[in-house]
């Protein structure tokens, strides 16, 4: 009888919702290559945004180590993923361990899997601030998770260069571009619907980063009340709002029943994505937001001082505008007033690739010893 073909055990970890939406396209592709078998991880870090996110794609965990516990901290989830990771590398023994970005999960998983001696591969390497508190723990997870990796799949070359800059062996980088415009293409393509604007012009919103808890905060919520109330009844600004307390709470307090500003709870990725694609502007702290904007066709004020990906900057796709309510409220009413300004900021090439990145990663995965 013919003996069915080995194929490797890939181990992809993941733990919230920007982790399940970059690491779906390369489970995807994995599990179309025929040397790969491909296990999904969950450590439920976040767990309702992780399961929403990969609901569109058709994936579930394999392995669930449930470690989301309320007003959890970033040292918790670190100590639960170790410990609850562990036995399944011991009795799985996975050819490779693959963790995306810049989260503790990632951080987490990728030290458990060096310690149990599983190769770790890295989707999304290289990215750097230059800044060890912005964005905070970020900064620290990544270059964390790079030490540990033998494997970087940086989205651009600028990324590599950052990596060989830290000592990282050449032949260990490849860039692949970034799997959010995998997963751009293969959801919105689907063309789901969305709430409409009702004749208005609509702005995106999304804020998230935790050291922007606080007064940073409050003075972007404060700018996007004075937008609203401005141009009331001709904009519709729609803010799907984080689930954590120190979001949740003053945008509650600061927006709650301002006409023209709708708060949801998280939007499905296809809802998100269609939202997205329908709005003038998107003001955001999110890391992948900037990297959504170019394939969606829509400029993104970037709501922090330090991006860890300026090319979305160099091509025109974002601006940083940090947490300044005045200079917030300048750069929103240019894009909405000036037709010129935001076709400057519409018109570049797209940073990140061209949407096959999950099968370089597939096809690396499967061919490296």
């Amino acid at each position: 009888m013919d003996q069915p073909p080995l194929t490797k055990k890939v181990f992809f970890v993941m733990g919230t919702r920007p982790e399940a939406i970059k690491l779906a396209p390369a489970v995807e592709a994995a599990r179309r290559h025929g040397s790969l078998t491909a296990l999904l991880v969950s450590t439920s870090q976040h767990r309702e945004m992780l399961r929403q996110a990969l609901a569109p794609f058709g994936l579930t965990p394999d392995i669930d180590l449930d470690v989301m516990t309320a007003n959890q901290t970033p040292a918790r989830v670190a100590a639960e993923v170790l410990r609850r990771l562990e036995p399944h590398l011991e009795r799985e023994r996975p050819a490779w361990t693959v963790v995306q970005g810049d989260t503790t999960t990632a951080l987490a998983a990728a030290w458990g899997s060096f310690y149990a001696g599983v190769p770790v591969a890295h989707v999304e390497a290289g990215l750097r601030s230059g800044r060890m508190d912005s964005p905070f723990p970020e900064e620290f997870n990544r270059k964390g998770v790079a030490v540990a990796a033998s494997l970087h799949f940086a989205p651009t070359e600028r990324a590599r260069r950052h990596l060989l800059a830290e000592g990282a062996p050449d032949e260990s980088i490849h860039v692949v571009g970034n799997t959010i415009v995998d997963a751009v293409h293969r959801i919105h393509a689907a063309g789901t619907p969305s709430g409409e604007a009702g004749g208005r012009t609509l702005v995106l919103v999304t804020l998230h980063r935790r050291e922007s808890f606080g007064e940073p905060v409050r003075r972007v919520l404060e700018a996007i009340r004075e937008l609203a109330r401005e141009r009331e009844g001709s904009v519709r600004i729609v803010y799907p709002v984080h689930p954590n307390p120190s979001v949740d709470r003053p945008a509650r307090e600061i927006l709650g029943g301002v006409p023209g500003v709708d708060l949801h709870p998280p939007l499905d990725y296809p809802d998100f994505l269609a939202l997205f694609s329908r709005a003038r502007l998107v003001l955001s702290d999110s890391g992948g937001v900037q990297e959504e904007a170019p394939s969606l066709g829509v400029p993104v004020l970037i709501l922090r001082d330090v991006t860890e990906r300026p090319e979305v900057v160099e091509s025109g796709w974002g601006k940083l505008v940090g947490t300044d309510a005045d200079l917030i409220l300048a750069e929103s009413r240019r894009l909405l007033d000036d037709e010129t300004a935001w076709k400057a900021m519409t018109s570049g090439p797209n940073p990140f690739g061209d949407g096959k990145s999950g099968e370089r990663i597939a096809e690396l995965l499967a061919t490296r010893p």
